[in-house]
């Protein structure tokens, strides 16, 4: 199973997600790529991610990832 940071590289593989606290903020994913992000969270995790919780604060950093990801009881 890829880490959330091997997901996001494979996105965006010019930037290091590692290194930032604010992928939005900081231009590092759009809305397009979340919902690219969310169909691979989706595939990797088996999960179903709700359209409610797809909200730029659920994706600003890997901690939030992960907090989102464990709601659904993974990562």
């Amino acid at each position: 199973m890829p880490t959330i940071a091997e997901i996001l590289k494979e996105i965006r593989p010019e930037f290091d997600f590692t290194a930032s606290q604010d992928f939005v903020g900081e231009g590092m994913l759009d809305s397009y790529d979340i919902v690219t992000l969310v169909s691979d969270l989706d595939r990797a995790y088996g999960i179903s991610i709700s359209g409610l919780d797809i909200v730029p604060e659920n994706f600003q950093n890997i901690a939030s990832i992960q907090t989102l990801l464990q709601k659904y009881g993974k990562a």
